[in-house]
């Protein structure tokens, strides 16, 4: 049996202190860790389909950022891995900051370079350097909130968007902000997916089209990083005990954000 890693990444900052970014040392850091017990790399779909390592190592980023490009794809050149990077297929090619809830404090600021997202050319070159582009959706909505059918136009029209620019199937998704309830997971498969993931407390059991990445921010120091890799702990993620071990924490955040929809098999 493989044993295979998935992680899950967003931006790459040596001075924008939002969690969804960590630095490029940290990374280099993380990332040598696994390579030198022995990990492997591979893109998403080819490790959550038929891993081609012992120990295989899938990286991945959310959103399509520049910072991907620009500070992520060196580290991972030199450690000889290639990556996923999943995009809002409508958001590509924008030249201003990329705007969707939770970026809200970052927008205006100095830091608000940082959500300016690749182009196509720019995807294009990573996808002939061996990366995987994959759909982040049309434009980064909380989809356990759509009606059906702007649930199905988002997630058939990013697949189209992305086959169309690349010229090649696209088979993966990465659910926005890691969500997904049993509604959303069949119109994922209905809409011509292989395999999808978010984080783990989305999900009741582990399946191709509920992967449950291990989310990596930046206040993971060296010690939360190998707790959170260590196998036993991505088996516990992986079970439907982890779920209910999370309800505590699910609770508290309904009570911080009243306002917000709540729903079945929702983080």
């Amino acid at each position: 049996m493989s044993d295979v890693v998935v992680l899950c990444y967003h931006a790459v900052s040596p001075t924008w202190p939002a969690q969804l970014s960590v630095t490029p040392e940290r990374l280099e850091e993380q990332l040598r860790l696994l390579v030198g017990r022995g990990y492997r790399g591979a893109t998403f779909t080819e490790a959550a389909t038929s891993p081609p390592h012992r120990r295989t190592l899938a990286v991945t980023f959310d959103d399509g950022m520049r910072s991907v490009l620009e500070r992520a794809r060196p580290v991972l050149a030199h450690l000889g891995l290639p990556a996923t990077v999943f995009v809002p297929t409508d958001l590509v090619g924008s030249s201003g900051p990329m705007r969707w809830h939770g970026l809200q404090p970052w927008l205006g600021g100095e830091h608000e370079h940082e959500l300016v997202p690749l182009t196509w050319d720019e995807l294009r070159g990573l996808r002939d350097e061996g990366w995987e582009i994959g759909s982040h959706t049309r434009t980064h909505p909380r989809l356990g909130e759509l009606a059906d059918a702007e649930l199905a136009a988002e997630l058939v029209g990013s697949r189209e968007r992305v086959e169309a620019e690349l010229g090649a199937p696209c088979h993966s998704l990465a659910y926005p902000f890691g969500e997904a309830d049993d509604r959303v997971v069949r119109a994922a498969g209905d809409a011509g997916y292989r395999v999808a993931c978010g984080l783990p407390t989305s999900f009741e059991r582990a399946t191709p089209l509920t992967w449950p990445r291990t989310g990596v921010w930046r206040a993971d120091g060296p010690f939360s990083f190998r707790l959170k890799v260590a196998r036993p702990v991505r088996a516990l993620q992986r079970s439907r005990a982890f779920r209910r071990l999370d309800v505590p924490r699910r609770a508290v955040k309904r009570l911080l954000h009243p306002g917000r929809i709540q729903r079945p098999w929702r983080d």
